[in-house]
């Protein structure tokens, strides 16, 4: 899937203007893309074209003008000069082939990286990547005199960035997510609003007072704007900082599941705010900001309805795979990345969609499918997720090297290191004293600071921010540059540094230990005590409902979505079968 967006996406365009290439529902309406995006292929002159067809039209016949008269040269040469035994097919070859290097380059680099291991554990493979794309975009700068190479919101979007959050969803811990998943929905939404507004409000304050120069043109809304899309945890880089400290996984769900359901308050609020932007703030009434309101819950629930009726999809016809085993890693891909296309199609949170698809679907989808099919989506999403994150990390780097890009003021990128750090700690602390209330297992201090400190921001509010069109927004130079700062700060300083304060701090860690069966049977007798109790006590915990739950699943939807021969089988002959498989491939590793 990954390959085939960048080979699609990767073709030649002449008179394209990446700054206004939009994904869908991320940008605002009027940035459309005059011709396919660009990733690795050079970007064009200064010249851009009006978008339109007769661009994209002018466009057309100038390139087949060219080819008709590169055809007529090549013929009139081939009879000067007779056969020719070797020809140089540089045009043919070239998307496919600088991709290729550019994914050699990266995976050698990798290699090199984990050769020192003392090297490796202090710093992180992000921060690597980053360096390594600021070195290639210097040497490239210097060569051409100008940036040929960056990453495109468009292909990060509909390419990139599904491979990493499909993965993370489909081999997500689902008893661990739905029992935090109060905490995590707090600081999702409410800890997303509070960083937002908080931010964008203060900026503001910042440029009243004169702390930022009269030089970055922006008012309330701008702000505003600027603090939506500079406030959301990063799912890609929480992933990649945080699967290397191997923090325990009690605190690693709740911040990778923050940033993930996060998306649906960042979509909105960078929707209703360019929207804002557009009409003037003297002409926004009072009825658009309950429509915001409406827009959030209309975003996020229907990506997660989107997701499940895809996750239902996918379990039912892999029940009817039993004779075409070879295809059931197919439909798991396809599906799971039309949910996501789905949900972008009509504007719904695609993040949300995918990983409750994945969520949903992974037990069902096991269960039907033979162990080989199982190997093939773990490795094949595994590798994917990995080649889309080593591209998105270099080219972060490669894009700071972007002189056209930099609109440097000390003012804005210090205010805003300062309060989206601040007003992180002050949201988590505040938000964890009112959880502790309600959880059985309270958040101590360490875990709080943790938090704090992991709300590390990415690739997604980059790409949001280069979507912002500089006629409306004027100061976006101003906003990509502070981004970029902010981006890097985060992954680089807190990404090298999380690992030294978790070891300081004595944070437990995770293992990879899998529970025994005698642990299964335990933990399931506790809960169904837990039930008891809170029947017994008159209550409707989260016990009883997930007891309803498993109930319906067991009685409906298990019948609808197994395979019948997988249905019949005993829960305790199922747990015998799985110790079975893993005792065999431990045997086979040792």
């Amino acid at each position: 899937m990954l390959l085939l967006g960048l080979m699609l996406l990767l073709l030649p365009a002449a008179g394209a203007d990446l700054s206004g290439s939009a994904a869908p529902h991320r940008g605002p309406v009027h940035a459309a893309p005059s011709a396919p995006p660009l990733l690795l292929l050079p970007q064009p002159g200064p010249q851009y074209g009006a978008p339109g067809v007769a661009l994209a039209r002018s466009a057309a016949e100038e390139s087949a003008g060219t080819g008709k008269a590169e055809r007529e040269a090549a013929e009139h040469h081939h009879h000067d000069g007779g056969y020719r035994v070797v020809q140089w097919e540089w045009s043919y070859v070239q998307t496919p082939y600088i991709i290729a290097i550019w994914l050699l380059v990266a995976s050698v680099a990798k290699i090199l990286f984990h050769f020192s291991q003392r090297f490796t554990t202090v710093v992180p493979e992000s921060c690597m990547l980053i360096l390594l794309g600021l070195v290639l975009g210097g040497v490239v700068l210097i060569a051409s005199k100008k940036q040929l190479y960056q990453l495109d919101p468009s292909l990060f979007f509909l390419f990139l960035l599904p491979t990493i959050v499909g993965d993370a969803g489909y081999f997500m811990p689902a008893r661990l997510f739905f029992d935090n998943l109060g905490a995590i929905l707090t600081y999702a939404v409410v800890g997303t609003l509070w960083n937002a507004f908080c931010t964008g409000f203060c900026l503001y304050a910042a440029k009243l007072l004169g702390i930022i120069d009269e030089r970055v043109q922006a008012d309330l809304m701008d702000f505003l704007l600027f603090g939506a899309l500079i406030s959301a945890v990063d799912p890609v880089a929480v992933l990649a900082v945080f699967e290397e400290v191997h923090v325990n996984e009690m605190l690693f769900i709740i911040v990778f599941g923050e940033s993930l359901l996060n998306d649906a308050v960042t979509v909105v609020l960078y929707k209703v705010y360019i929207s804002f932007v557009e009409a003037g703030a003297e002409n926004v009434q009072t009825a658009d900001y309950f429509k915001g309101v409406a827009s959030f819950l209309i975003v996020s629930i229907g990506g997660t309805l989107v997701g499940l009726v895809f996750a239902v999809i996918l379990g039912f016809i892999t029940r009817f795979t039993k004779k075409v085993r070879i295809i059931e890693p197919l439909f798991v891909f396809l599906l799971v990345y039309l949910a996501y296309l789905t949900a972008e199609l009509f504007s719904l949170s695609a993040i949300l969609s995918m990983t409750f698809c994945g969520i949903g679907a992974n037990k069902y989808v096991e269960a039907n499918i033979s162990q080989k099919s199982r190997t093939t989506v773990k490795y094949t999403m595994k590798t994917l997720a990995s080649i889309a994150e080593t591209i998105i990390f270099i080219f972060l780097g490669i894009s700071a090297v972007d002189k056209s890009k930099w609109a440097w003021d000390t003012g804005l990128v210090s205010c805003t290191l300062v309060f989206i750090f601040v007003f992180r700690a002050v949201g988590v602390v505040g938000q964890t004293w009112v959880l502790n209330r309600f959880r059985l297992v309270p958040l101590d201090k360490i875990d709080q600071v943790v938090m704090s400190y992991g709300g590390l921001r990415g690739a997604v509010a980059f790409a949001l921010v280069v979507l912002l069109d500089g006629e409306r927004v004027k100061a976006k130079d101003y906003f990509v540059a502070t981004t970029i700062v902010v981006v890097f700060f985060t992954v680089m300083f807190q990404g090298l540094t999380i690992k030294p304060l978790v070891k300081w701090l004595k944070v437990p860690r995770s293992t990879n230990r899998k529970p025994t069966i005698n642990e299964e049977i335990h933990e399931r007798a506790f809960d169904h005590i837990l039930t008891a109790v809170e029947d017994i006590a008159g209550l409707q915990g989260y016990h009883h409902w997930r007891d309803k739950w498993e109930q319906f699943d067991k009685n409906y939807l298990s019948k609808l979505l197994l395979r019948k021969s997988v249905y019949r089988k005993s829960e305790l002959w199922e747990a015998y079968q799985k110790i079975n498989i893993r005792d065999a491939i431990s045997v086979i590793d040792q």
